[in-house]
């Protein structure tokens, strides 16, 4: 049976392999800006999972950890030239101004320079509990962003840096999210992960049972960022510029918005709930427009986008408390319920 459940991941993934590539020969790139975002997202929505569902640590610093990954890989990745530009007010500080590297490099040192400012972060915060820690964690995300306005000679201060390379593509986005997701179930099945399950059900109980309650939740922490920094690296090199702006708390509470929607500590109702998340706040754009249906035209309303779609939320958290999925994870038995098949079980012979 092992075997089999083997067989059939190593196939849903070569098919999906299969249907990025369809995606990527007929999507246009509006489409295509999309579905990179889906995948970024869904890297997002994970890296706080961790954080704030598996080890029940209620964190609301991503958007700060997001803004460290993305200046880190944007600087990493412009040219020497495109620096020169940007930096006019104030020079750019020499060490970084010949710097330019390949991609995956930069990617992965977004990712170690974001997790060392987690580490930094959560050694001293991550005493405090619930509401005291979200406080503490979301003015740690406005300091990095005020930080970032104000020192110039590296971020180019509230000018953002512009002209970045659009390495970014569906391979890198989605190639990113099929490693977290495959890092994350691994990491729950690993004694690491149970633990961290054990700390979000009763942190008196855990330590008593032997767990390091500090260092768990340093080492979520600091994962969980990791993944942040290179979720915002990913959303830089896609976007082709980077604004102060764009890492203000209300990014944060989108990807909160996610985790909740698909259950928190679950890794497949994540992944689901970032992808309907991100497609209909672009579906329901039309609603900001004039509808024209031939035989009467529909006036849009600005800000109705926004309307229906916090409605729609209310109704799926009022039937599904626990979100789409609460903390069930996908199954390919799940399939052998559907065809109404049932396991038989295995009679006991009598001796």
């Amino acid at each position: 049976m092992k075997k089999e459940r083997i067989l059939l991941n190593i196939g849903a993934i070569l098919g999906f392999i299969i249907l990025l590539f369809i995606f990527n020969k007929t999507f246009d790139s509006y489409q295509m800006k999309i579905l990179n975002l889906c995948g970024i997202y869904i890297v997002l929505g994970l890296s706080m999972n961790l954080i704030n569902g598996f080890t029940g640590l209620f964190s609301l610093g991503h958007a700060g950890f997001m803004a460290v990954g993305a200046y880190t890989a944007g600087l990493l990745t412009m040219s020497p030239a495109m620096k020169e530009m940007n930096f006019f007010m104030k020079p750019i500080i020499p060490f970084l101004a010949k710097v330019e590297w390949p991609f995956l490099p930069a990617l992965l040192m977004a990712g170690v320079v974001t997790a060392f400012v987690g580490f930094l972060i959560g050694s001293p915060v991550l005493k405090l509990k619930d509401d005291y820690l979200a406080i503490a964690t979301l003015g740690f995300s406005e300091i990095i962003r005020v930080v970032f306005v104000n020192i110039q000679s590296v971020t180019n201060g509230a000018l953002g840096l512009k002209g970045l390379p659009t390495h970014t593509n569906i391979w890198w986005s989605w190639g990113t999210a099929m490693i977290t997701i495959v890092f994350m179930v691994f990491l729950m099945k690993s004694s690491y992960g149970r633990a961290f399950k054990a700390i979000r059900e009763d942190e008196i109980a855990a330590e008593a049972m032997g767990i390091s309650l500090f260092k768990h939740k340093v080492m979520s922490f600091t994962m969980g960022a990791f993944f942040a920094g290179v979720g915002g690296a990913l959303l830089g090199n896609l976007l082709g510029t980077i604004d102060p702006n764009m890492f203000r708390f209300v990014l944060t509470f989108n990807i909160l918005l996610i985790v909740v929607l698909g259950g928190i500590g679950s890794i497949t109702g994540t992944t689901i709930s970032a992808v309907i998340v991100t497609v209909a706040m672009e579906v329901l754009r039309v609603l900001d427009e004039t509808i024209n249906l031939g035989f009467v035209q529909i006036k849009g309303i600005p800000g109705m986008r926004m309307v229906i779609f916090s409605l729609l939320l209310m109704i799926v958290i009022l039937f599904y408390q626990q979100g789409l999925l609460g903390t069930n994870e996908f199954s390919w038995d799940w399939f052998s319920k559907i065809k109404g098949f049932k396991k038989t079980p295995k009679k006991e012979v009598k001796q």
